[in-house]
C-alpha cells in the first residue's frame, strides 16, 4: 500500500505501485458515513469560518517538511477551536453514554445484515419508496464509465407528481420534527457513533463542526428526493464514489445507520412509531446499498484519489493564488467540474475547488483560491503552499458542463473565484471549433477583485464569438442582474452561474426574469455538493 509522502517531494513512488482503486488502509483513513456529505454551500470557492489558525502568512518557510500523514495530531498541538470542540463532544459522548438507547431494534438488525451480505432480495422487509428496490437492481447492472466528453443531464430536474409513498410520508414526517433541533440531532448522531464505535473517532477531521452540518443537509436532501428515484439514485451513487477518498467500506454503512435511526427516534420521539422506524429502515438499507455498489463499481475504472504537486503557484491578490498542479497519473474531467481536495497541513479536511481550465494534452490542472477568514484548507493554499508540495485529489464530479450537441449561445455568470469554471468552458467551447456566441458577465465586489480579467479579455480578443462584461459593485454584486436585463435577448440562450451563494440566487432569478428556462441553467446545485462527501 503507497504511504503518504512528505510535502515538499514529488511522490516518489512509481504510479504502477499504486494500482487504481487501491483500498486505503483503515487505520489511517477517514471512515465517511453514508448521510454525511460535503460543505453545504453553493460556492465551493468559500469554506465555512471556523477558528483561524495564527500567523498563518507570518510562518517560517524553513521548517523542516511535515510528513503527509493522517496521524492524529496531540491535543497539545491543537488548535484552540479543536481543544475546545473535543470538550465538547466528549461531553456529549457521556451524555449519550448515560442516555443511551438500546442498541437496536430488530427490523434494523436485519435490515444492516442485509446491507453487510450483499443484494438485497426477496428477503427485504417491503419495496422501499420511489421504485427505489428497481433503481437498485438497475443500478448493479453492469456499465461502461462515463465519457468525460459526452452530453450531461441537468442537476435540477422536476419531481414526479402524484401522491407520495407511505414511507416518504414517513420520513418528511420525521425530518419535520427533528428540524428545529438539527443541531441536537446530529450532535447526539455522533456521539452514539463514537461511543458505540470509539475505533471510528481518531479516523475523523479533529474538528466536527461542518460534518455535522453535512450531515444533516444530506437527510433533508435525501427526504426532499425521496419519491423522485432518477434524482435521488443519482445523488446516492455520487455520495458513494464520492466516500472512497475517505476510506470509506461496506461494513462502515450498518454502524452508521444504526446510529442514525437512535438519534431520529430520540428526538422525533412524539412521531417515531413501529412503522416510521421501518420506512427508515427500508429507505437506509436500499440507499447504502446504491452507494457500496457505485463505489464497488468506481474502484474498477478509477483510483479514489490522486497525488498532485504544486508546479507553480500564483499570487493575483494577497488572498487569491493561481495553483498549477501536476496529478501523478491521468486525471480524467469535464471544464465545468470541480474536485475535493486535501492539503499535507490539515490532514482529512477537503474542500471543493473548480478546474480553472479545459482539460491539456501537458495533463497539469489548474485551480483559482481565495483565503477566506478562518478557512484552514485555503489559507494554507493560499498563503502556506509552494512549487513541490504534494496535494491530494478526489475525482472530479458536478454537472455544470457544457452540451456541445446543442449550437445555442451561452450566458455565463462568475462572481469572484467563480471565475475559474466560466474560463474553463471558454476554453473548451474554442476547442471544439463550434463558434457558439458565448457572453461572460464577470462580477466583482470592486476592480481590484477582477483578478483574472487580463486573462479573460486575452481570451475574448482571440475570439471572435466570445464578449466579456465586466461588473463592479461595491454591495454584493446587486448590479449584476440589471447588468443582465441590460442585454440580450437571452430566452434562447443555456445559461450557466457560478460564485458566492448570494449571487448564484440572484444571478438564478435575474436568468428567469429573461426568459431562460430552469432547465437550461447550470449550476453546482447544494445536492451535488453534498454528494461530493468533502
Amino acid at each position: 500500500m503507497a504511504a503518504l509522502r512528505p510535502v515538499g517531494r514529488k511522490p516518489d513512488v512509481p504510479v504502477a505501485e499504486r494500482p487504481p482503486g487501491e483500498a486505503a488502509d483503515p487505520g489511517t483513513r477517514i471512515p465517511s458515513p453514508p448521510t454525511a456529505a460535503p460543505e453545504p454551500s453553493t460556492d465551493r470557492h468559500l469554506e465555512p469560518a471556523v477558528e483561524p489558525r495564527p500567523d498563518l502568512r507570518a510562518e517560517e518557510r524553513a521548517e523542516e517538511p511535515r510528513p503527509f500523514s493522517v496521524a492524529e495530531r496531540s491535543a497539545a498541538e491543537a488548535p484552540p477551536a479543536i481543544r475546545s470542540q473535543v470538550a465538547t463532544e466528549t461531553a456529549a459522548s457521556d451524555e449519550a453514554r448515560a442516555a443511551i438507547p438500546p442498541r437496536t431494534s430488530a427490523g434494523l438488525r436485519a435490515a444492516t445484515a442485509l446491507s453487510q451480505s450483499g443484494p438485497l432480495g426477496a428477503d427485504a422487509p417491503s419495496e422501499p419508496p420511489g421504485g427505489l428496490q428497481a433503481a437498485l437492481r438497475e443500478s448493479r447492472r453492469p456499465t461502461p464509465p462515463p465519457s468525460p466528453s459526452g452530453p450531461r443531464v441537468p442537476a435540477q430536474r422536476p419531481a414526479p407528481s402524484g401522491s407520495p409513498s407511505p414511507d416518504a410520508v414517513r420520513v418528511r414526517r420525521t425530518m419535520a420534527e427533528v428540524a428545529p433541533v438539527a443541531d441536537k440531532v446530529t450532535s447526539y448522531f455522533y456521539a452514539l457513533l463514537f461511543v458505540r464505535h470509539p475505533d471510528l473517532r481518531p479516523l475523523f477531521p479533529p474538528a466536527m463542526d461542518a460534518q455535522r452540518d453535512r450531515l444533516l443537509k444530506a437527510l433533508l436532501t435525501a427526504a426532499e428526493h425521496i419519491d423522485n428515484t432518477p434524482v435521488l439514485v443519482d445523488y446516492v451513487q455520487n455520495l458513494g464514489r464520492g466516500h472512497r477518498k475517505y476510506g470509506t467500506r461496506a461494513e462502515h454503512y450498518p454502524a452508521v445507520g444504526e446510529c442514525l435511526i437512535g438519534a431520529l427516534s430520540k428526538y422525533a420521539d412524539s412521531v417515531w412509531d413501529a412503522e416510521t422506524e421501518a420506512a427508515w429502515v427500508r429507505t437506509y438499507t436500499t440507499l447504502s446499498q446504491v452507494m457500496i455498489d457505485a463505489a464497488a463499481a468506481d474502484e474498477l475504472r478509477a483510483p479514489a484519489w490522486w497525488y498532485a504537486e504544486v508546479v507553480s503557484h500564483d499570487l493575483r491578490t494577497p488572498d487569491v493564488a493561481v495553483l498549477t498542479l501536476r496529478p501523478d497519473q491521468p486525471y480524467p474531467f469535464r471544464a465545468g467540474q470541480y474536485a475535493g481536495l486535501e492539503t499535507p497541513w490539515w490532514p482529512r479536511i477537503w474542500r471543493h475547488y473548480s478546474f480553472a481550465s479545459a482539460p491539456r494534452s501537458d495533463g497539469l490542472l489548474t485551480l483559482h483560491v481565495k483565503a477566506v477568514p478562518a478557512g484552514w484548507v485555503s489559507n494554507a493554499l493560499v498563503h502556506r503552499a509552494q512549487p513541490g508540495d504534494v496535494v491530494r485529489l478526489g475525482p472530479p464530479t458536478g454537472s455544470m458542463t457544457v452540451d456541445h450537441t446543442r449550437n445555442s449561445g451561452l450566458l455565463c455568470l462568475g462572481g469572484g473565484t467563480g471565475i475559474a469554471p466560466i474560463k474553463a468552458l471558454v476554453e473548451e467551447v474554442a476547442e471544439h471549433g463550434t463558434r457558439r456566441p458565448v457572453e461572460v458577465f464577470y462580477g466583482a465586489r470592486s476592480d481590484h477583485d477582477l483578478y483574472d480579467i487580463d486573462t479573460m479579455l486575452r481570451l475574448q480578443q482571440s475570439h471572435p464569438w466570445l464578449e466579456i462584461r465586466p461588473v463592479v459593485d461595491r454591495h454584493g454584486l446587486l448590479r449584476l442582474p440589471h447588468a443582465i436585463r441590460a442585454f440580450g435577448p437571452w430566452a434562447d440562450h443555456d445559461a450557466y452561474v457560478s460564485g458566492p451563494p448570494g449571487m448564484i440566487r440572484s444571478g438564478v432569478e435575474a436568468l428567469r426574469g429573461v426568459g431562460i428556462p430552469s432547465e437550461r441553467i447550470r449550476h453546482d446545485s447544494v445536492e451535488e455538493l453534498v454528494a461530493a462527501g468533502s
